[in-house]
């Protein structure tokens, strides 16, 4: 398709939505960025400006979006906005930002999704290609614009791309040669109103994939494990808790593979660096998925011994006082939680709470007893976590005003031989920019304990 004086609305001024409209602006399409901020509140826009692209600040673009011939959904725009029905209704595309970049990709595609371990798998992933194809862009929900990356790319090259249910709402011939879905748990109900809504955007991840293609599921996963039924791809699966006749699978200490006339022990997780049945997980994944891309076997396993796992998931700060300090601020939902503290081996000081997705505590809270001495609460869903854990008995609680007061209330809390955890099991927004500068923050006041 040609961009050329096309007018294209893009929505939304995060780092997705600048780079879609620099992108579209290089193709010659006459670009308009809109943002529900106000031009005061937008760094520096008068470069954007100064580059061609027009701004449109401070409302939604009711009255301009039948003007266009294309509309551009950065994640964080709800689709049921009504200037969006509106242009659809017209038969105006509205596409994702992720639907955008893959039209302009021109080497082949990885794409990850699940509830949780994407950003941890996706890193995986893309040192792994790395090791074959140096150019390799790792994109999308990771943090880098997925837009942003395109230009540099080639035939010869590779995109392994973060894939969330947002960036799947507006996707239409989005098709990676290797997909995978990690797992499924209730997430971002808020948005996707129910789980069928929410499990069918993450299915979007492979709906488009043909014979030739790969689709990584977890067989542990019981509705991942129903989703072979629905793609035309080659399944590969993965488990934590059997053996398979075909696929990748945990055995005692040992990640064992039988695939396309391979059956051999790939590493023993007392080579990784990485903690928890959550990891091994993320690695067999990671491992099927570079098998699939026929990744010779040695450099795999080489990749995997070096990996030490990403920034803010179960990520060991330091010890103060013989006590543990561990940032997951990435623990955004409850399953990512229940993780991490199934994760610790030591008496737990538990900072959780935030901003409230509409979803249930009890999976998270009803494992505390035994686990967790002290729960520190903070944000609004606060009195719903205290409620939730004082249903199963546990009654170690407070609710702290400020970020900076919880951690401080768990250095008093902790005694030699435990370990805080920041795993809030709630998104950051509200009190936050992002889960990074969460977990920056508790990093940089933990880092100030030291004497």
């Amino acid at each position: 398709m040609s961009y050329k004086d096309k007018r294209v609305l893009v929505c939304g001024m995060a780092k997705s939505g600048v780079s879609a409209a620099k992108l579209l602006n290089t193709m010659g399409a006459r670009v308009t960025l809109q943002d529900m901020k106000k031009r005061e509140e937008v760094k520096d826009p008068q470069l954007l400006e100064d580059e061609g692209i027009s701004l449109f600040l401070g409302s939604n673009p009711c009255d301009i979006v039948l003007e266009q011939d294309l509309v551009v959904l950065s994640p964080g725009i709800p689709c049921d906005l009504p200037f969006i029905l509106k242009a659809e209704e017209r038969g105006i595309p509205v596409v994702s930002e992720v639907e955008l970049a893959y039209c302009f990709t021109p080497c082949p595609v990885t794409a990850i999704t699940g509830t949780n371990g994407k950003t941890t798998t996706t890193t995986l992933v893309g040192e792994i290609m790395k090791a074959v194809k140096p150019n390799t862009a790792v994109v999308g929900n990771i943090g880098v614009s997925y837009s942003g990356e395109v230009d540099r790319l080639s035939e010869d090259d590779w995109v392994v791309a973060e894939i969330s249910s947002f960036q799947m709402e507006k996707a239409k011939t989005f098709r990676p040669h290797i997909s995978a879905v990690l797992n499924i748990s209730p997430d971002h109900l808020n948005r996707h109103k129910t789980m069928e809504n929410y499990i069918a955007m993450k299915e979007r991840v492979f709906i488009n994939q043909e014979e030739g293609d790969f689709c990584i599921l977890n067989y542990s996963d019981e509705v991942c494990c129903k989703m072979a039924e629905k793609t035309k791809a080659k399944v590969f699966f993965f488990s934590s808790k059997e053996p398979l006749d075909e696929g990748i699978y945990l055995e005692g200490d040992m990640i064992h593979f039988r695939w396309d006339g391979m059956d051999e022990d790939l590493i023993s997780i007392h080579d990784l660096q990485v903690l928890g049945v959550h990891n091994y997980e993320n690695v067999m994944a990671a491992s099927a998925m570079a098998i699939a891309a026929k990744v010779p076997i040695d450099i795999i396993c080489s990749v995997l011994k070096n990996f030490s796992g990403v920034a803010h998931r179960i990520e060991y700060v330091t010890t103060v006082d013989g006590v543990d300090y561990y940032n997951d601020s990435k623990g955004t939902n409850t399953d990512a939680s229940i993780r991490a503290v199934l994760a610790m081996k030591k008496p737990i000081i538990l900072i959780g709470g935030g901003y409230d997705k509409g979803v249930s505590f009890d999976e998270w809270t009803k494992l505390f007893k035994g686990r967790v001495k002290h729960l520190v609460l903070i944000g609004v869903t606060a009195q719903q976590i205290k409620e939730s854990a004082e249903k199963f008995g546990f009654q170690n609680i407070s609710i702290c005003q400020t970020f900076e007061e919880a951690v401080c209330l768990c250095k008093e809390k902790a005694e030699t031989g435990d370990c805080v955890l920041l795993s809030p099991a709630c998104a950051s927004w509200g009190m936050f920019d992002n889960y990074e500068q969460r977990g920056d923050m508790f990093k940089e006041q933990v880092r100030g304990f030291i004497k």
